[in-house]
């Protein structure tokens, strides 16, 4: 279970890390990701692109 959460931490770390670069690529700025000020600061939630490298995650994981 520790594992688990180890690898969830270090998955947000990286991600949180590539950020910038991601969003250069345009990750994060496609229809349907949600951008919203509150308590003045910016959030930001990429459903769509959530979903989108996910989709890509399996299939590389299936055709490996």
């Amino acid at each position: 279970m520790i594992r688990w959460i180890l690898v969830v931490l270090l998955v947000l770390i990286l991600i949180d890390g590539l950020s910038p670069w991601l969003r250069r690529l345009g990750v994060g700025k496609l229809p349907g990701d949600l951008e919203f000020f509150f308590l003045g600061r910016v959030w930001r939630l990429p459903l769509t692109s959530t979903l989108l490298l996910s989709v890509v995650c399996a299939l590389i994981a299936k055709f490996l």
